[in-house]
């Protein structure tokens, strides 16, 4: 281990005993308390969810745009919500960016896109949250407080699966994978839930997931890794095979702890 990383971890440790210490403990539940994902945590993995977001805290920037209160119970929230898809990956699959920006509301961003004529067109979006390559994130606070209800609707792993989706390139939809797993069967069956999701749309018929993943590979892989941690019975039962792959990326079965 080199010398620079070496006094950075142990000024982490000691910075972390000192949050530990000072924070109130009823203020987890004043974060987190209505999120079933946390609710459903055994204590034992609720410990670890409350030292990486900790870590996470001291190892990020957060920055509140003029006229946001960005509390501690909100700090909180971002933060356990930010190290669920990481809980058995570790910290280091977000090394690549290192700045949380913001918003009280959704937030207007200019866009440049290429259509299927090589056309270039620019306009504005309103969104909720966004993230670039080698940061920053971007998050609205109103969208922030309304995740995690089950609904399949958390805008903070929608964001973050995309920081883990572009450790390999770009935001495509194929983030690295682990030994063993198979790029080729990923893509076969991420490509077969894409098509199915499709073609109900067209029917107009109820769908499991979130239209706006239909925008593009990366926004399926997005709305897919924020259904595995709300609503994960109902992936496993429309797309068994994409649930067995993200269980395998994430090492995680929500299923058993949420049903």
């Amino acid at each position: 281990m080199g010398l620079f990383k070496w006094w950075r971890q142990r000024r982490e440790a000691k910075q972390l005993r000192e949050l530990q210490q000072n924070l109130d403990p009823q203020l987890w539940q004043q974060a987190l308390g209505d999120w079933p994902f946390y609710q459903h945590s055994t204590p034992a993995a609720r410990t670890r969810l409350h030292e990486l977001a900790l870590r996470l805290l001291l190892r990020k920037h957060l920055h509140a745009t003029e006229g946001v209160e960005l509390t501690d119970a909100l700090r909180l929230r971002v933060a356990g919500m930010a190290v669920a898809p990481v809980l058995e990956l570790g910290l280091d699959w977000y090394a690549g960016w290192q700045t949380l920006i913001f918003y009280d509301g959704p937030f207007r961003a200019r866009h440049q896109w290429r259509d299927e004529a090589g056309v270039v067109h620019e306009g504005e979006r309103q969104l909720s949250g966004e993230a670039w390559l080698r940061g920053p994130v971007v998050l609205s606070l109103d969208d922030v407080r309304h995740s995690g209800r089950a609904d399949g609707f958390n805008v903070v792993i929608h964001e973050l699966a995309h920081t883990l989706d572009m450790r390999s390139s770009s935001a495509n939809g194929a983030p690295p994978l682990h030994r063993g797993m198979s790029q080729a069967d990923w893509a076969r069956d991420m490509q077969a839930a894409w098509d199915d999701l499709g073609q109900r749309f067209e029917r107009n018929e109820a769908l499991p997931l979130d239209p706006y993943a239909l925008e593009a590979p990366a926004e399926f892989f997005a709305v897919l890794s924020e259904s595995f941690f709300e609503r994960p019975a109902v992936l496993r039962r429309e797309w068994p095979a994409v649930y067995r792959h993200l269980a395998d990326f994430y090492r995680q079965d929500p299923v058993k702890m949420l049903g």
